[in-house]
Formats: C-alpha cells, structure tokens, sequence
C-alpha cells in the first residue's frame, strides 16, 4: 500500500492510496472458498457446489466486499501512522487512472481542531444571589393557591380574573367565519387565552347583557384568513363568576401532600422545593455565561461533518418531541438546516470542554456523582428508591457522571474569570417578572 497526503483547508484531509490487486484478488479467492464451504444451490449438496460456479454466481459480491476491507484496512493504517483524529466519515474517490496491477483512490476527510484555551481572566461571570426566605415562601404558596382556584357565581360586572361563560358570533364582512362562534364558552378574563382586545370588550359586561363590537386581527395572527382583518363579533355573557382562592389551612396542606394538614410542615416543604429550584436557575444562569465565555476566549474551526451530524440529531430530538405532542411529522417537515447555529454551538463547546477536562482533570469523581445522585433523588418519596435504579445501569449512571463532569467545568471557569454575586429579585430569578 502506498500512501500520499495533501491538506485542501485547515480541517480538510485527502490520503492518495493505492492497494495492490494481487492482494485484492487473493482476498477475493479466500472470500470465495469460504463462501462455497456453505452455499447451497439446486442438484448440489451444500458444501459441493463447483468452485468455478461459485464464482461465477458470487464473485461480484466478493470482489464488492474485498474491495471495501482493503480500502478500509488501507486508509485505517494511513490514519494511524500520520497520527491524525478523524472527524466523522471518509469520503472514499476512485481514480479514473488506476493501473491494472493497483487500485488507487483517495480518501477525503476532516480532522478535529487543535483546542487551545484561552484566557479567561478577561471574561465576567456575574453569580445571581438570593436567599430563600418567608416572602419567598409565602409568594410561592400564593402561586399553589392560584392553582387552585375556584370559581363562584358573582352579580356584577366581569372584570380581570374573573372566568366568564359566553355565546359569540364572528362576522367577516356580514358573514361567519370559521371557528368565530361558540356557545356556553367559557374562559377567564386576563389569561391570554382570548386576545386583549376581545378580553377588554367583554370586561365590564354583567350576566345577561349582550354587545356588538369590532376588533382586527395582529398582522402574525396564526389564522392567516384572518390575520390584519377587522371583523365584527356579537356576544352575549350568561356568566360572570368571582375567583376564590383556597385558604391556607389543613385542608390546603393536604391537597399537597402533607398527610397530617400541618401548614409549618407544608411551609418546610415549600421552602425545601424552592431552596433546591433557586439553587437549580443559579446554576444554570452561572452555566450560560460560563458556555458563552468558553466560546468567546477559544475561537476553532468545527468540523462539518459534526456539525452536520448534531444537526440531524437536533432534527430527530424535534421530531420525537412533536410526535410526543400528538402532532404527525410526516406532514410537518424538520429540516437539520434549522438547527446549525445551535448545532455549531453545541460541537464548539463539546470540543472545548473535552479538552479541559482532559488537560484540568475535571473527570467525574465517584464520590461526586453519589452525591449528585442523591440530591436528585431528595425531591422523591423514596430517594433511596431513585439511587438504586441510577446504579442499576451503567448507562444511567454516565448521564449523572456527564452532569458532575459539565459542573466541574463550571466550577474551574467560575474560578479562572472575574466571578462576582450578583443580588437577584425572586420573581426576575423564577421567571415572574412582569
């Protein structure tokens, strides 16, 4: 076998080879002695078949496969004695001038980037700080409650909060249209489940009363028949119904699980949740902007064929989550197109990662991962039920081992940056903020 290389680009590689035929056609004999030890044709006991039939009914398919090994074999050892990192596949390029006595063919493929760290003493990470305490808690029992709303018949006018139950009819250009009308509908006055201005013609409205109004549709509304239109509805309210908030007692505390009714037990409860949930969003708002430092300090090259393979992977992730949905994804197409930014994103970091973890020693230590294993399971009935079926399987462990491994990397950049606390609102921290 000879070899030749060349470098296209930075990533890109191309091994000119060549193997001899002697060699492929002595792979070719043996593929064919085996294959008559079995083969099995009409007026011949398997295992008698003429050698020269054999070869005429299988030589094709020998020399198919014979053919495939060498090339395998050959670029196998090219790759190994020029000591390079092969990202993704070979793309295999026979040579129009082959010679009768050699098989000559080009391998064409990319190598992994160089990963070389950058300095992160320039990057700030800003750490949210906050502390659970009893207004934390008590706005978080406020949101259980609202869970739990209920509702009871009120005589006065429907305003915000209210749900109210309603006939209407949607006229475009005097006529209906679809699905502009409905009967005893009910839906509560500021949710978003009905469009602002829909919401503020009905607020105000007793049980009983009636009003015909015009509204346009946004210029983005999903109905594109209707979308940008001004169209004319008539509705009538037959309900309006008060919101009633459950009071925290031993009933409420029981709702949630507390099987005693002690509301200082539910608040320990509340409050161990969201201690774990606050910890949870400082981490992963710490994460964010150590993964955008990490890209910002170490610029490299991603190979295609990753990115092209992520990107695939990112498409099915989207197709399984919609078909989990209930929708069907043969009448909705998925194109990997979308996802290269973030495919690109995910490779950089995968790449960046796997080198400071190897030159850091950042590898998940056992301890470690127990640790994270239980915490995790704190928030179960049965922790030690949630422990042992993460040890069961091996390949349940590594995703636990994967997630101790991301935190080291955190935590080393976390102390390589200028990290300073940052004091962070409840709500803008949990996603309440108006």
């Amino acid at each position: 076998m000879q070899t030749n290389q060349e470098t296209p680009s930075s990533l890109e590689r191309r091994i000119d080879m060549s193997v001899a035929m002697a060699e492929i056609n002595k792979e070719v004999e043996a593929r064919l002695k085996k294959m008559a030890r079995t083969v099995k044709m009409p007026g011949f006991r398997p295992g008698k078949v003429p050698m020269k039939i054999v070869a005429q009914t299988y030589e094709p398919q020998a020399r198919s496969e014979a053919i495939g090994a060498a090339v395998e074999k050959a670029f196998g050892n090219a790759v190994r004695e020029q000591n390079l990192r092969v990202a993704g596949y070979p793309r295999i390029e026979p040579k129009e001038a082959s010679s009768a006595d050699a098989l000559e063919f080009s391998a064409v493929f990319e190598v992994y980037p160089e990963v070389v760290s950058g300095d992160l003493s320039t990057q700030t990470i800003e750490r949210p700080a906050l502390e659970v305490g009893d207004a934390e808690v008590d706005k978080t029992i406020d949101v259980l409650r609202k869970q739990r709303t209920s509702f009871e018949l009120a005589d006065r006018a429907a305003a915000e909060g209210d749900r109210v139950v309603i006939d209407f009819a949607g006229r475009k250009d005097g006529e209906l249209f679809d699905g502009g009308q409905a009967e005893d509908f009910p839906f509560v006055i500021g949710a978003g489940s009905m469009l602002k201005d829909f919401e503020t013609a009905v607020t105000g409205l007793k049980s009983g009363e009636a009003k015909t109004f015009d509204m346009t549709f946004p210029e983005d509304y999903h109905a594109k028949h209707l979308a940008g239109q001004t169209v004319q509805f008539e509705v009538k309210v037959k309900k309006v119904e008060a919101p009633v908030l459950p009071a925290v007692d031993s009933d409420f505390a029981k709702a949630l699980g507390v099987a005693d009714g002690d509301v200082s037990k539910l608040r320990d409860e509340v409050r161990t949740n969201l201690t774990r949930e606050v910890k949870r969003r400082i981490q992963a708002k710490v994460k964010e902007q150590v993964m955008n430092a990490l890209i910002e300090v170490t610029p490299i090259e991603v190979p295609k064929a990753l990115v092209e393979a992520e990107s695939s992977q990112l498409a099915e992730n989207a197709k399984r989550d919609l078909e989990a949905r209930g929708m069907q994804t043969k009448d909705i197409p998925v194109e990997p197109a979308w996802f290269a930014d973030q495919a690109v994103r995910r490779v950089k970091l995968g790449l960046i990662m796997a080198e400071l973890v190897k030159t850091k020693e950042l590898h998940a230590k056992p301890e470690q991962v127990r640790t994270l294993v239980e915490e995790m399971a704190e928030s179960y009935e049965d922790p030690s039920e949630l422990v042992r079926w993460y040890y069961a399987q091996p390949d349940r462990l590594a995703q636990a081992e994967a997630v101790v491994i991301e935190d080291n990397v955190v935590a080393w950049v976390a102390s390589q940056a200028q990290t300073t606390d940052k004091p962070v609102a409840f709500d803008e921290l949990m996603g309440n903020a108006a």
